[in-house]
Parts: structure tokens; C-alpha cells; sequence
């Protein structure tokens, strides 16, 4: 089977990196940070979309934005993460079973490819798929069906895993089945709402579903 992984809110937990670097953009435009909450919504959808309703749709400001998170993230905020317990081990169940493991990420490749190169279990993933840099769009639906063309991989023989409603509409998109994870930065009721087709609440109940 194919596995295809969101990376922010999936394998990693990137809420400190990515709302240090949100607060860093803002704070150079002059703009008030928003609560940690509504921070949290920010992880997943792309930064343009984010942006957009802060500084009044303004193209200018909202690509000022973008370079001045970047100025951060480059630097310091790509390093600012953690794995998440419990997933490189499931990462290991499922290449000793065989499945093929790809990234499919909301991240602009060139930012996410040093993140994922240095995961203890990097290694196992054949590719990785990201939007291009000036894209305001998700993409993940793209990005599917690249993958799936790359590996030559039929729908019913693929899975789609993430932790928001983009990773899960993706998905259906593609006819692929997309899995809903709670330990991220979406919830139960928005991954349902896109038409998840399993929700695990842990990496072990992912796994159970994965590997039957």
C-alpha cells in the first residue's frame, strides 16, 4: 500500500516553530498577534490564506508577510519541532510491512525536504511533495495524484494521512481513502466533515487501521 503522510500536525508537532515565525512576520508589519488559539488554526492551510484576512487582503503586505516568516523560518523555525510519540515506531512497522511511504505536505518542498532529511526515520520515505513557493493554494489534491502517478498507484491502494480537513479533501479527490489523526491541529469534527474515511485517535490505533 501507499501511505502518503502530512508532515506539520501528523509526524511532527510544529506548533512552537510555525507560531514563532507568525508572530516574528506580524510583528514587522506592525500588526497584533492573534490568540494562541487562533494561532493554532494556522498550522495546515497555506500561509497566504492566513494572512490574507490580517492585513485586509492586501497583496503587498500578505507577500511582505510570507518573506518575513520565512526570514525566521529558515533560520531558526524549520528546527523547531518535535516528533510526535509513538510515530517512529509506527514508521518502522510499516516499512518492515512492506508499504510505501511518501510526504505530502502543505510546506514548500525546499522547506520541508531539510525537515524531513533529519527525522531518525527520514529515510523512509521515497518522496516528498510540496506546493510550489508562491502557490496561496493548498495543493494537496495536486500533489495526490502526482504521487499516486509516481508510484503507480491505484486509488484503492492508497491511503492519505493528516490531521485537517486539506489532507482529507485531498484525498477524496483522488478517490483515496484519507485517514483523520487526532493528535494534531485539527479535531474530530472537522476531518469528518471532509470525509474521512477513519479516524485514530493515536499512533497505535493508526497502525491497527494501517496494518490490520
Amino acid at each position: 500500500m501507499l501511505c502518503l503522510f502530512d508532515l506539520d500536525g501528523t509526524l511532527i508537532d510544529s506548533e512552537h516553530g510555525i507560531t514563532a515565525c507568525v508572530k516574528h512576520a506580524l510583528a514587522r508589519l506592525d500588526v497584533p498577534t492573534p490568540a494562541a488559539e487562533e494561532l493554532r488554526r494556522w498550522i495546515g492551510p497555506p500561509l497566504r490564506h492566513s494572512f490574507a484576512p490580517l492585513l485586509d487582503h492586501d497583496a503587498e503586505r500578505i507577500e511582505a508577510a510570507v518573506a518575513y516568516y520565512h526570514e525566521r523560518f529558515d533560520t531558526l523555525g524549520w528546527r523547531e519541532h518535535a516528533v510526535y510519540p509513538g510515530i517512529e515506531a509506527l514508521i518502522g512497522q510499516l516499512r518492515s510491512a512492506g508499504h510505501q511511504l511518501a510526504v505530502v505536505t502543505g510546506k514548500p518542498q525546499h522547506h520541508a525536504a531539510p525537515i524531513v532529511e533529519q527525522l531518525p526515520f527520514g529515510a523512509a520515505f521515497e518522496r516528498l511533495y510540496g506546493p510550489h513557493p508562491g502557490s496561496a493554494h493548498s495543493e494537496k489534491a495536486t500533489m495526490i495524484a502526482a504521487a499516486l502517478a509516481d508510484f503507480g498507484a491505484d486509488p484503492a491502494g492508497a491511503v492519505m494521512i493528516g490531521d485537517r480537513d486539506f489532507d482529507i479533501d485531498g484525498a477524496v479527490a483522488n478517490r483515496v481513502n484519507g485517514i483523520g489523526v487526532l493528535w494534531g491541529f485539527g479535531g474530530r469534527a472537522e476531518l469528518e466533515q471532509a470525509g474521512a474515511s477513519a479516524i485514530a485517535a493515536t499512533p497505535d490505533e493508526l497502525a491497527a487501521l494501517l496494518l490490520g
